[in-house]
């Protein structure tokens, strides 16, 4: 359940999900075209500009010609034809889930409430998560409050929220009124996820059974876990010394060892990183200036943080 009303939360003009990237890097962004916007499986990058506005550009040439959509979305995500939206429609704390086919056209909208701030897809295109803040802006304090909803496209089964979902904390069963969940990330199953679980100031990755109704927790200080296309690790935003005040380092969690890697980035990450294959991390950067560049890494902690496309964040590799 939240612990904050939504009528403390200043909804307007807030850049919510990423930490402040100081400095302004070096690289032309990609050029831009209006045209028609295929969001159907292939060797393309998706992403959203600060606009809102729906993109593509060719994966293994992110910096060359970027097709851009009318359609505007705040988060976005998409595998197999199918498209989740997270758009606030411009009134005051109503956000709309829109699931939309690959070429944009809407299939179902979901009514939500909050600000926008993470979305998911499942491999197969079935299964879609949205997460909005109804209280408080920022992950960076305890004072803030989550709805997670997840939704079945085959069978139309929707839980606008997994705070009724039965929890098993350190092997026992556990209830508190201050449980909230965000950044949920899909296994091959359709049915098995992982996800943050909030509770008495700790942040617990869990494993969640959609079927079942009940989730788990496995280890503390993991927020906005995201599964790698094989299924082996999770890449997630650690808090700094545990102290989330501090920053987040994106960090990678191999689920066969429980060994955690950290990259080789070192400025602070609040985003919920996408694969771009099973070694490359991509996530989103923010000026001061409210605009978002989109950057890569290596998961191994090789290498070093590369700018992959200017004024682009909500990376989803489709194909």
């Amino acid at each position: 359940m939240t612990t904050t009303v939504v009528a403390t939360v200043a909804l307007a003009g807030l850049a919510i999900g990423y930490v402040h990237f100081k400095g302004s890097p070096e690289g032309a962004e990609a050029p831009a075209t209006a045209q028609a916007v295929s969001l159907a499986p292939g060797p393309r990058l998706l992403t959203l500009m600060s606009t809102g506005q729906v993109t593509t550009t060719d994966k293994g040439d992110p910096g060359g010609t970027r097709a851009v959509s009318k359609t505007k979305c705040d988060r976005i995500y998409a595998a197999s034809r199918t498209v989740a939206c997270l758009y606030a429609d411009g009134t005051l704390g109503t956000v709309t889930m829109r699931i939309l086919d690959a070429d944009l056209r809407e299939r179902k909208a979901i009514p939500a409430s909050g600000i926008p701030n993470r979305v998911r897809v499942s491999n197969s295109g079935r299964m879609v998560s949205w997460t909005a803040f109804v209280g408080g802006d920022s992950y960076a304090t305890l004072d803030f409050a989550t709805r997670t909803g997840i939704y079945d496209t085959k069978t139309g089964t929707l839980f606008k929220t997994l705070e009724t979902f039965a929890v098993t904390k350190d092997g026992k069963p556990y209830q508190s009124i201050d449980i909230n969940y965000w950044g949920v990330t899909f296994t091959d199953d359709d049915n098995t996820f992982y996800a943050t679980m909030y509770t008495k100031g700790h942040r617990y990755l869990v494993q969640g059974d959609f079927a079942a109704r009940t989730v788990r927790t496995l280890r503390d200080h993991v927020e906005c876990p995201s599964l790698s296309p094989n299924g082996t690790r999770i890449a997630f935003k650690a808090p700094i010394n545990g102290d989330s005040t501090r920053g987040w380092r994106l960090s990678v969690l191999d689920l066969a060892t429980n060994r955690v890697t950290r990259t080789a980035e070192t400025h602070s990450v609040d985003d919920q990183a996408a694969w771009l294959d099973n070694s490359t991390l991509a996530y989103a950067q923010q000026h001061s200036d409210g605009t978002k560049d989109l950057w890569t890494v290596p998961a191994d902690g090789a290498g070093k943080p590369r700018l992959l496309l200017r004024n682009a964040h909500s990376p989803a590799a489709l194909g």
